[in-house]
């Protein structure tokens, strides 16, 4: 077996287990990540994500279980994992009195690259990060996006084929934060791996091709962004009437539409939005038939939709979380 054999898992978790005192950090934690995908793992403050990475980039030892990265076993074997892979963590790494191609330079010296090849490397990589041009520049001078971009870079001095990226986005604008996504799938794209730890489902819907939810240390949930939203319920039918008064009319036709019969047949009410939504199973039978029934009777709809859970409702779901933020402890 090689470490890119697409026929075996980059990365293997199996009843992982790490304790701090009395408290489990992961108790019985199981991750398989397919090669050249991006696996994001999400879950609340406290619940096991940056330990999880931190036993994975061999820098902290678990008490039980097994894991292996790129075939080996990170507690037998710290060596020649840590020869396959980058680490990206929550704070920047970069000294920012230094340029950012002086930054790339002297990680490629530690990593013993020697002086000519460390200088080629950070040409290579500030050319494929969009930072040529400001690759002389005090890194205290980059924006938020352009240094996590520098950072990401810096992880990346000995091409690891697996990468990662614990929140990597925390604290950046919108801006900062796709310019990031961009460099994260040019990666993918040339067939690096990526486990990501992150908060923002946006970020997970983006950028993942399988998600796992862990809450308490263990992993509750685990698929593809649009089977992880399946699970908690297909499309629903959302219309909001003009008119208060309307509502149990409403309520009574669209109860009786067949595609809402077929999703069960139930319909939520909220009164003071004026809203009435209903699990379906043809999307746009749903809407035809709302639209159809609702004009017939005379019911003017103020908005009439039918969309998808999102993420944030899957994790909700999942972690029973309104704070995101649990025990407030990276963990």
């Amino acid at each position: 077996m090689t470490d890119r054999d697409p026929a075996n898992p980059a990365i293997v978790v199996e009843d992982l287990h790490k304790t701090y005192g009395t408290k489990a950090a992961l108790d019985g934690l199981d991750l398989t990540l397919a090669h050249g995908t991006v696996h994001a793992v999400l879950g609340p403050n406290g619940a096991g994500k940056t330990t999880l990475v931190r036993i994975l980039s061999t820098l902290l030892r678990h008490d039980g279980g097994r894991a292996e990265v790129a075939g080996y076993d990170v507690l037998r074997q710290p060596d020649e994992v840590r020869r396959r892979i980058g680490l990206l963590g929550q704070h920047a790494a970069v000294d920012e009195e230094l340029s950012g191609r002086q930054n790339l330079e002297m990680f490629g010296r530690l990593f013993h690259l020697g002086a000519r090849r460390a200088g080629e490397r950070a040409d290579e990589l500030l050319e494929r990060f969009g930072l040529a041009d400001t690759g002389r520049k005090a890194v205290g001078r980059y924006s938020g996006g352009m240094r996590r971009r520098l950072d990401l870079a810096a992880s990346l001095v000995l091409a690891p084929r697996i990468l990662f990226l614990d929140e990597p986005t925390t604290g950046l604008d919108p801006r900062g934060r796709t310019e990031v996504w961009h460099a994260v799938r040019s990666l993918v794209d040339d067939g690096t791996t990526v486990l990501l730890t992150t908060q923002y489902l946006e970020e997970a819907d983006q950028l993942a091709d399988r998600i796992s939810v862990v809450d308490g240390g263990r992993v509750v949930a685990d698929g593809t962004p649009d089977e992880l939203k399946s699970a908690i319920g297909g499309d629903r039918l959302d219309v909001v009437v003009r008119d208060g008064r309307q509502l149990d009319a409403a309520e009574q036709l669209l109860g009786l539409l067949p595609s809402v019969v077929a999703g069960g047949g139930t319909l939520a009410v909220a009164a003071d939005e004026r809203r009435l939504s209903a699990p379906v199973t043809d999307r746009m039978a749903a809407l035809t038939e709302a639209v159809r029934v609702l004009d017939g009777a005379g019911i003017a709809a103020a908005d009439i939709a039918v969309r998808r859970p999102t993420l944030d409702e899957v994790f909700l779901r999942l972690t029973g979380d309104t704070t995101g933020d649990k025990e407030g402890a990276a963990v």
